[in-house]
C-alpha cells in the first residue's frame, strides 16, 4: 500500500507505518496531513473535524500525531468537568509538571493565556503544538468565551499553535451569535459496508484461517449492518460471537467450506445478540456465562437482559410501567383506561382491530411529560405529591437507558420520552407490584 501522501518534512518509513494503521480513511489521513503542514511551519489556527461516532475521528489523529512524533496533547471535554482542569492539562503535556502550579484556583482564559505567554518565552517551540479537543460539543456548555478564545488560540499566545476539535455533530450547532473565527472543517463519512468488513477481517483468530473469519464477519454484516454501523460495537459482536462459529468446526461435525451448516449454528445466537445492540447491559464474560447456561438448561426461560435482576424504587417502577403504556398505548384511549367514569363507549367503534396494525409491532411511540405524569398519577395506588424525586427519578431511569429523551436538551417545549423495555421486562416488573398491566394494553383488548 502506498504512503499517504508525499509531504515535506516527514520520513517515508512513518508515512508507510501511518498508512497501515489506518485502513479504509487514507484520504481524511492525507486530508488532515496537507493541512498540518511540515513541522516547522505554522499551521492554521483552528481545525474542526466531525462525522459519526466509531467513524475514525480520533483514531485517525491521533495515529497521525503519534507517528509522525509532533509534539500534541489530546483533552476529553467530558471529563474535563471545569475550563481549569483543560487548562491544566495543557500547560502539563506542553510545558511540563512544573507549568500548571502557575495558574490561580479558579483559573479564567486570560489567566491560561497569561501563563502559556509566559512559558512560551521560556521554551518557545521549534515545531507545531496541537492541541487536541475530543468531544468538543461539551465546549458549549462552558464560559461563553472558551470556544472563541480556543478557536483564536494561536493569535492570543503568539505561538505555532493548532487547535484540533473533534465532534459527532456539525460546525453550524456550534456558531455563535457573536461570531468567532471559522475553522476548517474536515468531514468523516461513515464506513461503507466492504470497509467494515475489510477492517474487521484483520482482527481474524490465529487459530483459524484468515477466509474463515470473513466468512463470518460476511455473516455478522448481514445481520447488522442495517441496524449497526458503529465499528466498535460491530468487533464486539463479532468477538462474542466467534466462539459459537467455530463450536461445530471443534466438534469436527462441519468442515470450513460447509457454509450453510456453519450459518444455521450461528443465526440464533445473533438473533438473541440482535436484542442487547449497543445496550452493553452485560459484560463479554456475563454473556458467555449466560450462553452456557442456557445451553445446559434448554428447558429454563432465561433471559438476556441484565435489567431484570436490577432493583428499582417502588414509585420508578411505576413511572416505568405509566411510560410503557404511553409509548404503546394510542393517546386517544387514555381516557377509556385510566379515566373511571369515562361513560359509554361503542365497543366496536373503540377498537376497530380489522382496521389497526399492532403497536407492538411498529416500536414504541414518543409521548410528553405531561401525559407520562397523569399515566402515572392514575395507576399508582396512593397519592402521590409531584415533588422533585419524582422528576428525578425519571432522569435516573434515562440514565438507566430504560427511557430514552427524545429531541433536544434545549429544546423549549415539555421534554418527550419513549420506553426502551421489551414486554416481558415490563410483565416482570409489574408483578412485583401487583398490577397486571396487560388489562390496560390497547394491542390485548
Amino acid at each position: 500500500m502506498p504512503a499517504l501522501v508525499e509531504q515535506p518534512g516527514y520520513a517515508q518509513e512513518k508515512l508507510s507505518a501511518l498508512t497501515k494503521r489506518v485502513p479504509c480513511r487514507e484520504t481524511q489521513a492525507s486530508t488532515l496531513l496537507a493541512l498540518l503542514g511540515e513541522p516547522e511551519h505554522y499551521s492554521y489556527p483552528s481545525i474542526f473535524i466531525y462525522g459519526h461516532r466509531a467513524s475514525g475521528k480520533s483514531h485517525v489523529t491521533e495515529s497521525i500525531l503519534q507517528e509522525l512524533e509532533l509534539p500534541h496533547v489530546i483533552v476529553s471535554c467530558v471529563e474535563c468537568v471545569s475550563p481549569g482542569l483543560l487548562f491544566e492539562q495543557t500547560l502539563l503535556a506542553f510545558f511540563g509538571p512544573e507549568a500548571p502550579t502557575l495558574l490561580p484556583r479558579a483559573p479564567s482564559l486570560s489567566d491560561f493565556v497569561r501563563v502559556y505567554k509566559q512559558l512560551r518565552a521560556e521554551t518557545p517551540a521549534s515545531h507545531t503544538r496541537y492541541l487536541v479537543l475530543d468531544r468538543a460539543e461539551v465546549l458549549r456548555d462552558m464560559e461563553a468565551n472558551l470556544l472563541p478564545g480556543l478557536l483564536r488560540l494561536q493569535e492570543l499566545v503568539d505561538d505555532n499553535v493548532t487547535v484540533i476539535l473533534l465532534s459527532e455533530i456539525d460546525w453550524s450547532k456550534f456558531r455563535l451569535n457573536t461570531g468567532c473565527l471559522e475553522p476548517l472543517l474536515v468531514h468523516f463519512p461513515d464506513y461503507s459496508k466492504a470497509e467494515l468488513q475489510q477492517i474487521l477481517e484483520r482482527d481474524y483468530h490465529p487459530a483459524y484461517s484468515p477466509e474463515l473469519y470473513g466468512l463470518f464477519t460476511s455473516i455478522l454484516l448481514g445481520v447488522f449492518y442495517s441496524v449497526c454501523r458503529d465499528l466498535r460495537e460491530l468487533r464486539h459482536l463479532a468477538a462474542l460471537n466467534f466462539s459459537k462459529f467455530c463450536e461445530p468446526l471443534q466438534r469436527g461435525e462441519v468442515k470450513e467450506s460447509d457454509t450453510h451448516k456453519l450459518w444455521r449454528n450461528i443465526e440464533p445466537h445473533l438473533k438473541k445478540a440482535m436484542q442487547t445492540v449497543y445496550l452493553r447491559e452485560v459484560s463479554s464474560v456475563q454473556w458467555e456465562q449466560q450462553q452456557q447456561m442456557e445451553d445446559k438448561e434448554a428447558g429454563a426461560l432465561k433471559g438476556l437482559s441484565a435489567y431484570a435482576h436490577v432493583e428499582l424504587p417502588y414509585y420508578s417502577k411505576f413511572l416505568l410501567i405509566a411510560a410503557y403504556l404511553a409509548s404503546y398505548n394510542p393517546a386517544r384511549t387514555d381516557r377509556r383506561f385510566f379515566l373511571k367514569h369515562h361513560g359509554k363507549l361503542k365497543k366496536t367503534n373503540f377498537l376497530k382491530k380489522h382496521e389497526k396494525t399492532s403497536n407492538h409491532l411498529l416500536g414504541p411511540k414518543p409521548f410528553p411529560l405531561d401525559r407520562l405524569l397523569a399515566i402515572f398519577y392514575s395507576v399508582v395506588d396512593n397519592r402521590v405529591a409531584p415533588t422533585a424525586s419524582i422528576f428525578s427519578q425519571i432522569s435516573s431511569l434515562v440514565t438507566l437507558q430504560l427511557l430514552t429523551q427524545v429531541g433536544h436538551d434545549d429544546q423549549l417545549d415539555a421534554p418527550k420520552y419513549k420506553c426502551a423495555v421489551s414486554l416481558d421486562f415490563i410483565q416482570v416488573i409489574s408483578r412485583t407490584v401487583s398490577f397486571d398491566i396487560v388489562r390496560y394494553l390497547y394491542d390485548f383488548l
